[in-house]
């Protein structure tokens, strides 16, 4: 059995997403990156987008509120709601 690394390309899902038609992070804007306060966004520079680098998601939310175009979605588990 070989070991492949959890990483973005083959996650099937993530407690935090970003609508990249609604990310304004080409435009300067770093909110949810500044807000985070595990530092598990990013801006992926060659896009212009955010992203979730570090799947370690205390879901807390101040990304998704704090997020001026409602880009961010924290997507909660079952048991928090």
């Amino acid at each position: 059995m070989s070991y492949l690394p959890r990483t973005i390309s083959n996650r099937t899902s993530a407690p935090v997403t970003i609508d990249e038609a609604r990310c304004i992070a080409d435009k300067g804007c770093t909110v949810c990156v500044d807000v985070c306060p595990l530092d598990l966004l990013a801006i992926d520079l060659t896009k212009g987008k955010a992203y979730m680098q570090f799947d370690e998601c205390w879901y807390c939310m101040p990304c998704e509120k704090d997020c001026p175009t409602g880009a961010v979605k924290v997507d909660l588990p079952y048991l928090l709601r």
